[in-house]
């Protein structure tokens, strides 16, 4: 994102740092941003065990992915007081319902750079896929797309499922998923937190003033909880699944604006 930045300055002849985010903190990007997606899958979390009366302490947590969103968004939820039990990346996944020291795990996987399935004491063996069908309360899929389905949906054990990936549950496995009682945090809105902080690093660059970390994670919380209860009211009303409310709500506000701006009466 330097290069993409520093190649347009060139060309426009003048530094121009909000053409792009996700830059260095030394070249305009912003604090917060590295952990910003985990970070709201996090507060999203939060949100639907309020929502459902449950509680935080020891609450089970699976999670698909051990890159930036599955790895910090762990690593975060541990501090916070969740149980980690589940973990998976490329190479498989790992249960330990006695959960596990994610930092320790981290620094197994990204620093020494071997296998997460070989981590001392990591539990049962299994693949990436499967770690996300046992026991849990919220399993958060954070890798790739398709991973929850028709033919799998049915596994599924969690009481929340929070989207941190892209499209990780297909459309046909929705209805499954719903008719379970899986309360759901569609992707829409649980792995928004990367594009809000690379928003607010766009702003950041516009104003050419740079916030405190603890500033941009307290608007990050404040935009992600409206979120979270504006899509919940709008599914309570409409009487339509989150995911479904979710899309609804953002077409409605492209639509009020367009007629707000007379495009269409």
């Amino acid at each position: 994102m330097a290069w993409v930045m520093d190649t347009y300055a060139m060309h426009s002849g003048q530094a121009t740092t909000a053409v792009v985010t996700g830059k260095p903190i030394e070249l305009g990007g912003s604090r917060g941003r590295r952990e910003a997606t985990g970070r709201g899958v996090m507060i999203c979390c939060d949100k639907a065990l309020a929502k459902l009366g449950m509680k935080k302490e020891g609450c089970r947590v699976v999670v698909q992915g051990f890159g930036n969103v599955g790895s910090l968004g762990a690593k975060l939820m541990q501090e916070a007081g969740y149980k980690i039990v589940g973990l998976a990346d490329i190479g498989g996944g790992l249960y330990n319902e006695k959960g596990f020291d994610v930092p320790k795990v981290i620094d197994w996987v990204h620093t020494q750079r071997r296998p997460l399935q070989d981590f001392p004491g990591g539990g049962t063996k299994m693949s990436a896929k499967d770690v996300l069908f046992q026991p849990c309360d919220i399993v958060i899929p954070a890798a790739i797309e398709n991973q929850i389905t028709e033919k799998n949906a049915a596994q599924v054990q969690a009481k929340i499922l929070c989207e941190g990936a892209n499209g990780p549950t297909t459309w046909q496995a929705d209805a499954i998923i719903e008719s379970k009682g899986v309360f759901t945090v569609p992707d829409i809105l649980g792995n928004a937190g990367g594009v809000t902080v690379s928003y607010f690093e766009w702003v950041q660059d516009r104003q050419g003033f740079f916030w405190r970390e603890q500033e941009v994670n307290e608007r990050l919380l404040d935009v992600m909880e409206n979120a979270f209860d504006e899509v919940v009211r709008y599914a309570e009303a409409h009487r339509v699944n989150n995911r479904i409310a979710a899309y609804m709500l953002a077409i409605d506000r492209v639509a009020s604006a367009l007629k707000l701006r007379g495009i269409y009466a």
